[in-house]
């Protein structure tokens, strides 16, 4: 068998100059004619794709491949025969250049300086669909796991996770996380924020602290920016713009003062993060449907905020029953609108206790007045030693036959 061009080049990665690969293929040819005619024990000649040729011989060479000797061979084995001293010294040519560019052992020893310089691939999976394998090996994640974040919470949102194992920690998150403390987030709390939230870790802090100065400059305190923070974990990651069109919003809308709409605000911070929809229908629920006066509605939601987002429907059935049904007029329910914010299943069950007992007044002017206050946030107990005069086991035995 013979090395023809095509094996050497491939050994060699083809670095060798284009002299040296023609004297190598004249080489090639003369040997390829001198073995054709000498070889007389060739049982077999055959090709493999590719055009490169394998010579069957009845004899091998000795370990010693250049040994050429046919009395030393043994029949039987494919061997690599270089027949040409001129062949043989070009072979040797090829070898040289495959020790210039052989790779170092790996038994060699190397010093402390090129050990520190050796970069360990990371073992972190390519994909997963958990963050779990990523915690031990990400720093970001495993703080965020000391502040409390909920990472079972965030993988179940669309390219979170991908964003955290990106992120880096000295870098991305511990300098908003300075900015929060700084700002009067209490740590305690940052876990629940950044869960809620964990794309307030990808805002520039330019515009971070744009946001904050300009709350400030409405007059809202340090500690009111901070508490709006915490209660609404998103109010941050609003332009300037649109907090300052939800103010306007909410001052023009229910004829506030400047003072009364951040007292609203400062309530429910959620108001200038949620759609403005809901907040449009409940108005118009109040004013047409209920049929508040715009006095009365200031006062409901100033008392009251969450009347501005709640549920429509909740909030149809708790005024259809308590007006209708309970016959308790709209100024009273203006002046205790927290009967709008209860739980219906609650107001239902005492009134009808109430009237079972026959105590079911709700007329100031009248002996044995009850407030909608008393009937809507008093504990069960009390209300029923209180409000009711009677037992508790009196009221749960009633409650089964509603």
């Amino acid at each position: 068998m013979h090395v023809c061009q095509r094996c050497v080049s491939v050994l060699l990665w083809r670095p060798l100059s284009a002299a040296l690969q023609q004297s190598t293929r004249s080489l090639h040819q003369h040997t390829q004619h001198n073995i054709l005619q000498q070889s007389t024990t060739h049982t077999s000649i055959y090709s493999r794709p590719g055009g490169l040729r394998y010579f069957t011989h009845q004899h091998t060479a000795s370990p010693d491949v250049h040994n050429t000797d046919p009395q030393q061979n043994k029949p039987g084995k494919h061997v690599v025969s270089l027949e040409n001293s001129a062949m043989h010294q070009t072979s040797q040519v090829y070898l040289s250049g495959l020790d210039a560019v052989a790779c170092p052992s790996p038994l060699q020893e190397i010093s402390d300086e090129e050990a520190v310089q050796i970069q360990v691939p990371s073992v972190l999976p390519a994909d997963s669909f958990t963050l779990r394998p990523y915690v031990d090996k990400s720093e970001t994640l495993s703080k965020l796991v000391q502040l409390g974040v909920n990472l079972w919470d965030l993988e179940q949102r669309p390219n979170v996770g991908s964003m955290l194992v990106r992120l880096d920690f000295q870098a991305d998150v511990a300098p908003r996380l300075l900015f929060l403390r700084d700002l009067g987030v209490e740590e305690s709390t940052l876990g629940r924020l950044l869960t809620k939230n964990p794309f307030i870790l990808t805002e520039s802090l330019d515009n971070l602290q744009a946001r904050v100065s300009y709350l400030k400059s409405k007059k809202f305190s340090a500690q009111s920016v901070a508490a709006m923070v915490t209660k609404a974990p998103y109010l941050l990651n609003f332009s300037v713009e649109r907090l300052d069109n939800r103010l306007g919003f909410f001052q023009q809308q229910l004829g506030l003062s400047a003072e009364k709409t951040r007292y609203l605000v400062t309530r429910l911070p959620k108001l200038l993060c949620g759609s403005l929809e809901p907040v449009k229908e409940n108005l118009k629920v109040c004013e047409l449907e209920f049929g508040f006066r715009g006095n009365e509605i200031q006062h409901i939601v100033s008392t009251v905020p969450k009347v501005l987002l709640a549920n429509k429907r909740k909030l149809t059935q708790i005024f259809d029953f308590v007006h209708n049904t309970m016959n308790i007029p709209h100024s009273l329910i203006a002046k205790f609108p927290q009967v709008l914010n209860a739980k219906f299943l609650r107001i239902r069950e005492r009134h009808l206790f109430l009237e079972y007992l026959g105590r079911a007044q709700y007329q100031p002017d009248q002996p044995n007045y009850i407030s909608l206050s008393r009937l809507v946030f008093l504990p069960d107990d009390v209300f029923c030693s209180e409000v009711a005069l009677a037992t508790l086991e009196d009221f749960e035995r009633f409650q089964k036959t509603l």
